[in-house]
């Protein structure tokens, strides 16, 4: 295996890592956004700009790795098929918390209500991530995926 192989197997676990970085930092803005309309006492422009963007984020991400990333590990490591059965679960249940996030953000609630949204997608989303980097990080240090990690993990 060439030095340039080695690298690009290696890089889906850096790459996952950077995804789950970059979806922690969209999810601060919004929560920090929700956290000023709370001091304003009303709903901005933002809040509903950046709850919206978080979501398809995060919708994006999920859907990507169920269509392409789960696929490829089952294929390698078929023992895995339970995590990975757990990870969707997990995907699915967020994408409630994410239409219930974006019922309220539709509906102008108040900037209390929807940081308890953002708190309990939060939650759970770290609780997500931090399972499924324990249980993938070594896999994808050696995964054969030749997808763009953008196609597979979400554009963010």
């Amino acid at each position: 295996m060439t030095d340039r192989e080695t690298s690009r197997l290696i890089a889906w676990s850096n790459e996952l890592r950077g995804a789950h970085a970059r979806l922690r930092a969209a999810l601060e803005i919004a929560r920090t956004a929700a956290q000023d309309d709370v001091e304003s006492l009303s709903a901005t422009s933002d809040l509903l700009l950046y709850c919206r963007g978080f979501c398809a984020a995060l919708d994006e991400h999920h859907r990507g790795e169920d269509r392409a990333l789960f696929p490829a590990i089952e294929a390698e490591h078929p023992e895995l098929a339970p995590v990975l059965r757990k990870l969707e679960q997990d995907h699915s249940m967020i994408d409630f918390l994410l239409s219930s996030l974006n019922a309220a953000v539709e509906q102008r609630a108040s900037a209390e209500e929807v940081d308890r949204h953002l708190e309990g997608v939060n939650a759970i989303m770290e609780s997500h991530f931090a399972y499924e980097e324990r249980q993938l990080l070594k896999v994808l240090d050696t995964l054969a995926l030749r997808d763009d990690p953008r196609t597979v993990l979400g554009s963010l």
